[in-house]
């Protein structure tokens, strides 16, 4: 079997979870690790028995690729190293805290034909994929992801660490060109925003309402569809996702759906319809990493790109922006 030879460039939270997920993806070869931190990097290196490098060039000289899982103000500046050196890089999100600076990695990664996918994880929690059939043409979307106060990820606004995700998602979702954002938010126990909400409205009619805050009692990630005929709500903690659908009488409903019974009139008469839709029990961070290794071995489409992490980026800013105008007036 052909293994891609791999390197983790960052091993702290994130990047150690990334080191263990190679070790587990059989076709790629975890050839070592960098970090800027000697005694972190040496305690990952020793559990997980792989080489740990004294600098990133050292390591890039015997790896294909990397996955950069330092802080988001750091992003810019390796992966530029990485892909000038010809290696392929997989970058957690966000893609880097501007937008000239992922303009100019989507270039460069392009010109040098070299993969670049973005960490956005939530693309490929089960409950979201185990919703694929039943999300066609969304018209409204509400999300709410809320955390506990960490200090780790404040170095950004609460709209690129957290808000970010369902943004990511929300495009995905919705194909159309966004018409206005609306966006309100406060800083609370760091120098950047801490709670945010914005209202994304689409030149096709569909609107989303997004919030986001790490200073909440309760850890809360959960989204809400509503489109013709369907109610959709999904847990991103728990993965269990819920339909609430109308169909055609005569149509036969799923072996695993409940009936609510009739309503309407006549030829408009549909029948109620409640499923929940069966998940795969899958590591999404494995299963991303899996991706991004299958895409650089086999040629692969990224499935998050770097241009899917720059419109993601673009929107915050956006968000950002007028929050930021909103505290000035």
């Amino acid at each position: 079997m052909e293994k891609l030879p791999i390197g983790v460039i960052g091993v702290g939270h994130l990047g150690k979870l990334h080191t263990k997920m190679f070790k587990q993806i059989e076709n790629c070869e975890l050839t070592g690790v960098f970090d800027t931190n000697p005694e972190q990097a040496k305690a990952v290196s020793q559990e997980f028995k792989v080489p740990t490098f004294n600098s990133i060039e050292e390591l890039l000289s015997k790896v294909k690729a990397v996955s950069i899982a330092v802080v988001t103000s750091a992003h810019y500046e390796i992966a530029k190293k990485c892909l000038q050196n010809n290696v392929h890089v997989f970058v957690e999100k966000p893609i880097t805290t501007t937008i000239e600076q992922a303009e100019e990695l989507v270039e460069i990664a392009k010109n040098n034909n070299l993969k670049l996918q973005v960490g956005h994880i939530e693309r490929f929690n089960p409950g979201l994929l185990s919703l694929e059939s039943y999300i066609s043409e969304p018209r409204f979307i509400q999300t709410d992801r809320l955390s506990q106060f960490n200090p780790r990820g404040t170095d950004v606004a609460v709209v690129l660490d957290l808000m970010i995700h369902d943004i990511d998602i929300i495009l995905s979702l919705i194909k159309s060109n966004i018409k206005q954002i609306d966006a309100n938010g406060v800083a609370v126990v760091s120098d950047h925003i801490d709670i945010a909400n914005a209202r994304i409205q689409f030149e096709n009619g569909a609107v989303a309402n997004v919030t986001a805050s790490r200073i909440s009692q309760k850890k809360m990630r959960k989204m809400r569809i509503f489109q013709k005929d369907h109610y959709i709500s999904l847990d991103f903690v728990t993965g269990v996702s819920e339909v609430y659908r109308l169909q055609p009488v005569e149509q036969s409903a799923l072996p695993n759906a409940i009936s609510f019974g009739e309503i309407g009139v006549g030829d408009k008469k549909k029948r109620l319809v409640y499923e929940q839709p069966e998940f795969k029990e899958i590591n999404a961070l494995n299963y991303e990493l899996q991706l991004f290794v299958d895409s650089v071995l086999y040629n692969k489409k990224i499935v998050v790109s770097g241009e899917d992490g720059l419109k993601a980026l673009k929107v915050a800013e956006i968000i950002i922006n007028k929050i930021e105008e909103s505290r000035e007036i």
